[in-house]
């Protein structure tokens, strides 16, 4: 699968609809970022399983914010609707690879279960 453009009316229901969604925060101008782009761009031949979405952040400005994006590039995976991962930096191909091993082999309920811990202990604090 390609990539696809990610936008603030397509982010939430990508999410939602698909089991694995990795998310590239990225901008024309980075050098960084461009840099990045093939390594990301031949995992998403290679993962067809996964939605790899790319999200330009001049143009979705008001959704980098809310995603709280300070740099870019800025790599996010989502399983199941629940954010496991978020970094900046570009990585290099063997490095996103063990990104995506590990996101693919993540219990889930497992990490429910800490999101759920966390969640209460947010609420008893």
């Amino acid at each position: 699968m390609a990539t696809v453009d990610i936008t603030q009316d397509t982010l939430g229901q990508t999410i939602a609809e698909n089991d694995i969604v990795l998310l590239d925060w990225w901008a024309e101008w980075c050098g960084p970022c461009k840099q990045f782009a093939p390594t990301y761009e031949a995992a998403s031949e290679k993962h067809e399983d996964i939605v790899f979405g790319k999200v330009d952040t001049e143009d979705q400005q008001m959704l980098a914010a809310s995603a709280q994006i300070s740099s870019i590039p800025t790599l996010m995976a989502f399983r199941e609707g629940i954010l496991v991962f978020s970094q900046p930096g570009a990585l290099p191909s063997s490095a996103l690879d063990q990104v995506i091993d590990a996101v693919k082999g993540l219990d889930m309920d497992e990490v429910r279960a800490e999101v759920a811990k966390h969640s209460q202990d947010a609420t008893d604090a």
